[in-house]
């Protein structure tokens, strides 16, 4: 197995990892272990929860409403949290990749848009 990575990886690591730190609503995500996923390998994914808009909201709901799993308060619907999670995801990701990583990877993203949430709310 390769785990070497490229100086073009190394350097897009690092410029997500600055930014994370330089904008509070950005969490960059090292997987437990590395993730395969129809032929993608993932290590880490980044969110940037501050490019969300209402508009992002409105449609979350209105999938979750179309799967008939009415959403009462966001903050607190799992599935809700997560597809706002794929949302902010800087990389094109579906639920269907978060709900197939390890549960703890999966519980610390739904953590971390949860918290943005209620951050939010203050």
């Amino acid at each position: 197995m390769n785990t070497t990575i490229s100086d073009k990886e190394y350097d897009a690591a690092i410029a997500a990892a600055n930014k994370a730190a330089a904008d509070p609503y950005v969490y960059v995500h090292k997987l437990i272990q590395p993730f395969e996923y129809e032929g993608k390998k993932y290590d880490t994914l980044t969110f940037d929860f501050g490019k969300l808009t209402g508009n992002d909201s409105l449609a979350i709901e209105a999938e979750m409403s179309a799967l008939r799993q009415p959403v009462i308060v966001p903050s607190m619907s799992a599935g809700y949290l997560i597809r706002m999670a794929c949302r902010a995801c800087t990389q094109p990701i579906g639920v269907d990749v978060i709900g197939a990583m390890s549960i703890r990877d999966y519980n610390t993203i739904r953590t971390k848009a949860r918290n943005f949430l209620m951050l939010s709310d203050v």
